[in-house]
């Protein structure tokens, strides 16, 4: 029912509930609200949702925290800051290049972050561990500006403002790995910085939970704009953060109404539409819709028809009356309804111009972010209403091509030095120069004891730690031994090895294995009672396993991150540990164990930016390879996340067979990252396939971890008699071992058994020495080391692995000729789709068995002329079982 059949009995309501606020409080007054509505439920009372609230500021004006610093200062600071951002990127664009560059981003976002600065954001001095904070990657040119005025730039650097080659340049957007002691985050791929700051306060709670790191009253802050939340991965999470309570977290959304090109919701609300998401997964909302020019009229509104307007005027016109001016907004926003135009009638123009937005006014931001900090129990969003491209007026403030404005003409220039008081005269604004007070002024005084009071300059980031002492390869010696007559899987090994790091009295605390929702799958079941399950509500219910040995336990002290069917989280969760060492002073070691298909196909993005944060940890893709998984099919089966994982720089990726080649990766890893402080992370992956592992060969550990060791050694023949080199990976070594012994005994041809334990580390170490000796034609040639170990073999060589051929492929150029060089050299790979069937019959079906590495090997022989004809090929293809019709596996 929409229409008031009692006015009187209304009326009579409302007066209740305002006697009950004027007299018993505001308090008193919602638990009757909330009394009312259960029992209106109990009696089956339809009422609507209420998960939003009316369109205007959520902390009343008489409530507000009072700003306690100087407001003319600080607006002259900020207006500083935003000429500078601005100067920086016109003059970066002022060139052949054309750099790029965003100003509307900032312009937009300017006060929020200025508030922050000033009052909130912590640093890292003195050992004070500072707030992490994600910046939005758009506004990066705005934080440089501040950073310059800090005195931590010179123009040169802000002249080299996406200009990074040539070293000193300023990255344009935040990214770690180019900016090591400045950005903690990248943040532009929008929507990873959302989600991994969710995870970054919760493993920050799982740190002190666990008594490693206290969390004190550290805040992650992650901006971010309201269009970025179209993005799945930037709501994604947010119920964890509400039932995890992560008090520790505050978003600020910059809701500037605007996309890169035109409204986000013109035809909508955006920020009603995030307070109801954000609200209804638990997170305590704060909006900063108006700014204070607007609490008079408001006051003044004895109608409720200002807030009516409010609440009904949509985002596409809320975006008009900004751009076209107080006019349009008179005629079109108060000249709706008589009320409002009687209201209006009393504003001049330029009153119409001042009243402001939410997020441009310090004071409600100040208030905001002080009810946020002080807020317990939940994590808060700040959705604060600004004007994209603010400032920039006739340029392209609130208009839709503001995202992609780089420069001003003269006269717009002049509008925004006049509108911010910016001391330059019209000659000087020619060369659009850069302005800093002299280092005793006011406001250069004024920033540095702000930043003081804060505990250091923000963005600060901590690259280094003292080193672990990380165990000899001799403490794995269970694992070097073999498995004896035992058959197990190369997952079950490495759930061997994580079992005795976790003991391990040195580092056992900083192991985190962390799993999505399948650890029972990869056999680490046995971990639930050791380890616990992390929970930050402990264990509320008696588990109905728990008069079982490995019953399901969920632990507030639990080291397990167990993260639901959820890779992007658990990726997320991945990354927060891997980069403690940095963000909170305290190395931890994660393990992330998944479905090698559901790894970096799922959230290569994410990959990526481990990469640029620097991250430090092993990711386990458990049963890979296109063929081990039998009976699962095409979206389960793996047989290109090498390639994937080839493609960060700083990824070494490994794919063993047998226990002791992962107990030496993970070893030498474990070295390199956590004692030697080696920038790099690992991919390695194992298989579910149960077999007999051997005993480690004597002097294997540098072939082993260079990428390529001799596993056996065939018979010595002599120059005459047919000989070749066999090489496998992961799955299908095992194959090419059985096909060593067909040759041998049905074909009279030896072979050497290579285990590549790492393509991609080979063909790194390959493509370094071909720079190298481009570079150096002068010195002593490099020599790769695939060349290096075959150099004395002989006989034509055949790769053969479980993952697509471009993989092996990359091997071909390093092939020497005395094993048939690049021409001769064979690669069997699993291209195509997956599909269900047993191992067996899948290895036939991509053509990388036993039969079909016999099968290449002796074409190879044969192509060299020496030792088979075509007709001997035509009877082993036969003998093989291996059809001339069979279909190809890449086209069904």
């Amino acid at each position: 029912m929409t229409h008031d059949v009692d006015v009187y009995e209304t009326q009579e309501w409302l007066d209740s509930l305002h006697a009950t606020i004027r007299h018993a409080g505001p308090e008193r007054a919602a638990f009757l609200l909330k009394k009312l509505f259960d029992h209106a439920m109990a009696k089956g009372v339809a009422l609507p949702p209420a998960i939003t609230t009316p369109y205007r500021n959520t902390i009343a004006t008489e409530k507000e925290k009072r700003m306690p610093g100087d407001l003319f200062m600080e607006r002259r600071i900020r207006s500083l800051i935003r000429w500078n951002a601005l100067a920086m990127v016109m003059r970066a664009n002022d060139n052949d290049e054309g750099l790029g560059g965003h100003i509307a981003s900032f312009s937009s976002a300017a006060t929020l972050y200025d508030v922050a600065f000033n009052y909130f954001f912590r640093g890292n001095d003195d050992g004070h561990l500072g707030d992490l904070i994600y910046f939005q990657g758009h506004s990066a040119p705005g934080i440089y500006a501040r950073s310059y005025l800090e005195g931590r730039f010179d123009e040169q650097q802000l002249d080299s403002f996406r200009r990074e080659v040539d070293g000193n340049g300023l990255s344009s957007y935040p990214h770690p790995w180019l900016m090591p002691d400045y950005w903690q985050f990248p943040t532009v791929s929008m929507g990873l910085g959302p989600i991994q700051a969710i995870y970054q306060a919760h493993v920050m709670r799982y740190l002190s939970a666990r008594d490693l790191v206290a969390r004190g009253d550290r805040k992650v802050w992650a901006f971010l704009g309201d269009g970025e939340c179209d993005e799945p991965e930037t709501l994604g999470a947010i119920s964890l953060a509400g039932r995890e309570q992560l008090e520790n977290l505050i978003f600020v959304v910059n809701c500037n109404l605007q996309r890169l090109d035109g409204p986000v919701r013109g035809n909508g609300k955006i920020m009603q539409e995030l307070e109801g998401v954000f609200r209804g997964a638990g997170w305590n909302v704060i909006k900063v819709v108006w700014g204070r020019h607007w609490d008079i009229l408001l006051e003044k509104d004895k109608s409720g028809m200002l807030q009516k307007r409010m609440d009904e005027v949509c985002d596409g016109d809320l975006q008009n009356y900004k751009a076209n001016g107080p006019a349009y907004t008179r005629e079109h926003f108060f000249g709706a309804y008589p009320e409002l135009k009687e209201l209006a009638d009393e504003l001049t123009d330029d009153d119409i111009r001042k009243l402001n937005r939410g997020g441009h006014d310090p004071f409600k931001v100040y208030a905001a972010y002080a009810e946020a900090v002080a807020h317990k129990g939940q994590p808060t969003v700040v959705l604060a209403q600004t004007v994209k491209g603010y400032g920039l007026g006739d340029a392209g403030e609130s208009a839709n091509i503001t995202h992609s404005v780089k420069k001003l003409d003269k006269e717009a220039l002049k509008q925004f030095r006049d509108r911010f008081a910016i001391p330059l005269t019209d000659d000087q604004l020619d060369d659009v120069p850069y302005y800093r007070p002299a280092p005793d002024s006011p406001e250069m005084k004024y920033m540095r004891e702000r930043r003081e009071q804060l505990h250091g300059f923000v963005p600060s980031r901590r690259p280094d730690f003292e080193p672990l002492n990380i165990p000899a390869l001799e403490a794995f010696q269970s694992q070097l031994s073999g498995s004896g007559e035992r058959e197990l899987s190369s997952t079950m090994s490495f759930v061997r090895v994580l079992s005795q790091l976790v003991k391990d009295k040195n580092i056992g605390q900083r192991v985190v294995p962390i799993v999505p929702d399948e650890a029972r799958t990869f056999g680490m079941e046995g971990m639930f009672r050791q380890l616990g399950i992390y929970s930050s509500a402990g264990q509320k219910y008696t588990p109905h396993d728990s008069n079982q040995i490995m019953y399901y336990k969920e632990d507030k002290k639990g080291q397990i991150l167990e993260e639901g069917i959820n890779e992007a989280g658990a990726m997320s969760a991945w990354i927060a540990a891997a980069t403690a060492y940095s963000n909170s002073h305290c190395p931890m070691i994660p393990f992330y164990v998944f479905y090698s298909m559901f790894g970096f196909q799922r959230i290569g993005d994410l990959a990526w930016a481990a990469g640029d944060i620097q991250a430090r940890g092993f990711l386990i893709g458990a049963t890979s390879g296109r063929t081990t998984l039998n009976g699962e099919g095409l979206q389960h089966q793996d047989g290109h996340s090498h390639l994937m994982a080839h493609t960060i720089p700083n990824c070494k990726s490994y794919d063993p067979t047998y226990g002791f080649e992962l107990a030496v990766i993970i070893q030498d890893g474990l070295k390199r990252m956590y004692e030697q402080q080696e920038n790099c992370f690992y991919y390695i992956t194992t298989m579910n396939e149960n077999y007999v592992h051997p005993d480690m060969p004597q002097g294997t550990e540098e072939g082993i971890i260079r990428g390529i060791y001799l596993l056996k050694g065939g018979k010595k023949t002599k120059a005459a008699e047919p000989r070749v080199q066999l090489m496998g990976a992961g799955s299908i070594l095992r194959e090419v071992e059985a096909a060593a012994d067909i040759l041998r005994n049905d074909y009279g041809v030896e072979s050497d058994i290579w285990s590549v334990t790492s393509v991609n580390e080979l063909t790194r170490d390959g493509q370094r020495c071909q720079r190298d000796n481009l570079l150096k034609p002068d010195a002593e040639a490099q020599v790769p080391y695939l060349t290096q170990v075959l150099a004395d073999k002989k006989g034509p060589a055949v790769l053969a692995t479980d993952y697509i051929k471009s993989y092996g492929e990359q091997l071909r150029a390093f092939i020497p000729q005395n094993c048939g060089g690049a021409a001769g050299f064979k690669v069997l790979g699993t291209d195509g789709f997956g599909r269900s069937d047993t191992r067996k019959k899948l290895r036939h079906f991509f053509e990388v068995s036993r039969e079909f590495i016999v099968l290449a090997a002796l074409s190879s022989l044969a192509e060299e002329g020496k030792h088979f004809t075509k007709d001997d090929l035509l009877k082993a293809r036969k003998a093989l079982g291996i059809a001339a019709d069979k279909n190809d596996p890449t086209l069904c």
